[in-house]
Order: structure tokens, then sequence, then C-alpha cells
């Protein structure tokens, strides 16, 4: 898949919800409809406007995914599921380590396993672990580090 990455857009915020919705459905299979709706209010009204967003657009300049950073912590990265796969997360990854450096940290769902299997194919490696997440629901988060070299 050819994609360009681009800085964030207003115009491109309800498609980037929306993409964040359909990626949690498709690999967030521990979180309830209540928690989905909680996450979802906090992506849409704080999150996409809070961080470094930068977006992953296909050849006709749709938003394919996106990745949100602050300083060297990438604080969420979301791929829409019809493109799971493609390369385009890895080219996310690789956008952000051009952006910020390659000494990139991450916080991933323990039981968003494919995700922990991406981070690890990348060069990251687990640093650390808590019980609940950052909204104090028990949710367990690995918190990762690109290990520089390690790909």
């Amino acid at each position: 898949m050819n994609i360009q990455v681009k800085p964030y857009e207003s115009t491109w915020h309800e498609q980037l919800v929306e993409i964040w919705e359909r990626a949690v459905r498709a690999t967030h299979h521990f979180l309830s409809e209540d928690d989905i709706v909680f996450y979802r209010t906090a992506v849409r009204d704080q999150a996409l406007t809070s961080y470094e967003v930068r977006v992953a657009v296909n050849e006709e300049s749709h938003p394919v995914g996106f990745i949100g950073t602050e300083g060297s912590h990438v604080e969420m990265l979301f791929v829409d599921p019809l493109v799971h796969g493609q390369g385009v997360g890895r080219e996310l990854i690789q956008d952000a380590m051009k952006q910020a450096g390659p000494d990139l940290s991450v916080d991933v769902n323990e039981q968003n396993e494919q995700a922990a299997l991406f981070y690890q194919r990348l060069g990251f490696h687990q640093v650390g672990r808590s019980e609940l997440d950052s909204s104090g629901r028990p949710f367990p988060i690995l918190h990762l580090k690109f290990i520089n070299g390690s790909e």
C-alpha cells in the first residue's frame, strides 16, 4: 500500500474517531460496550487534539491510520482494520522516529496480544507493567521501549 504520513487536519477528525472505533472493536475484545463508549469520548473530545497527531493517508488522500505522540512517547496508534498487515502501522512508527528520534516508548494493553507482538517485531522491549491503565481501569498495561539496533 502506498501511503503518506501527514500532520493532523481537523477535517479528518470524525474519520479518525471512526478508524479508532473500528480498530478497537477489531482488536480490543476485552473491552465492554461501556468501556468503548468511555474511551471513544476521550479520543473524540481530547486525545486527537492533545497530542502531536500524524495521519497515514492512502492514494486517494483518505485516512487509514494515525499516531499520536507526546515527545518520544507514543500515546496512541490505530490503523483501520481493513488495511491491517499492509505496513501502515510500521510506516507510522518510522515517521514518529523521524519526528521524535529513535528513543520511542509506548504503552500497550497486555490483553491486546496482536499489538504487543507488532511492537516487539519492530524492536520494542518490555521495560515495565502496570495493573491499571492511565484511566485507572483494570486493564493491565505493558510499558515498551524501542531498543536501537534490535530490529
